[in-house]
């Protein structure tokens, strides 16, 4: 028999949705569990050991934004990855998905190009996956070997920890990371350290960016926390 992928539930009730997620996905080599509603994904979610959750918000019975708040709640699902599919594309509506615990959100409609990024990210944090050793979003590369920061072609000088931060960041462009994920990232000591030394920080980063670039790479989510995000 052929080794299976990462295991990846799918809770979406809609069932052109739910096929068109599975087909892809199972032809990049997951193996695709299906669920059309949140109690049904709670129920495989107790029988096998999941790597990563795509969750529909608009759910049947209980909403997806409720499974997601039982799933971050739970000991034995927490540390899972959910990526929340939603038509819901306001500001305020990605920070109450991303208050309840999700750890990303794709907007309605999106491309599989896009999904399936944001699926290899999920699992390479979950994993622990650093063997890339060149990390590009735009015009903007890291190199890990060599610890050097390039934008537009001209090397740029970082902090240890701006470095970290940026790091962060351009593994999972796009993902809007709070100040307390942040915190727990990049800072050892992170219960000494107020949330607005993050501030301070991504601040210096930014400056560094824009000093070699006229597009301004740092999106700020009022009141939640920053994300690479060109648009």
């Amino acid at each position: 028999m052929p080794i299976k992928g990462p295991k990846i539930l799918i809770v979406e009730d809609e069932p052109s949705q739910l096929e068109l997620l599975s087909y892809n996905l199972n032809v990049e080599g997951y193996d695709v569990y299906k669920a059309d509603t949140g109690e049904e994904g709670q129920l495989i979610l107790q029988e096998t050991e999941i790597d990563l959750i795509l969750l529909d918000w608009m759910l049947p019975h209980t909403s997806g934004l409720e499974i997601c708040r039982q799933i971050k709640r739970n000991k034995l699902t927490k540390s899972i990855p959910v990526i929340m599919l939603t038509a819901r594309g306001e500001e305020d509506d990605k920070v109450r998905g991303l208050d309840t615990g999700a750890d990303d959100y794709i907007v309605k409609p999106y491309s599989v190009k896009e999904l399936l990024a944001r699926v290899r990210a999920g699992l390479r944090s979950t994993n622990g996956d650093h063997s890339v050793n060149l990390l590009t979003y735009e015009q903007i590369t890291m190199d890990l070997i060599r610890h050097i920061v390039s934008v537009n072609g001209s090397d740029i000088h970082l902090g240890p920890l701006e470095y970290k931060l940026l790091r962060i960041l351009i593994e999972t462009p796009a993902r809007v990371f709070s100040r307390d994920q942040l915190l727990e990232r990049v800072w050892s000591n992170a219960l000494e350290v107020e949330t607005r030394t993050v501030d301070v920080h991504i601040g210096r980063l930014r400056k560094q960016l824009n000093a070699v670039s006229d597009v301004e790479y740092i999106r700020t989510v009022r009141g939640f926390g920053y994300s690479l995000d060109k648009a």
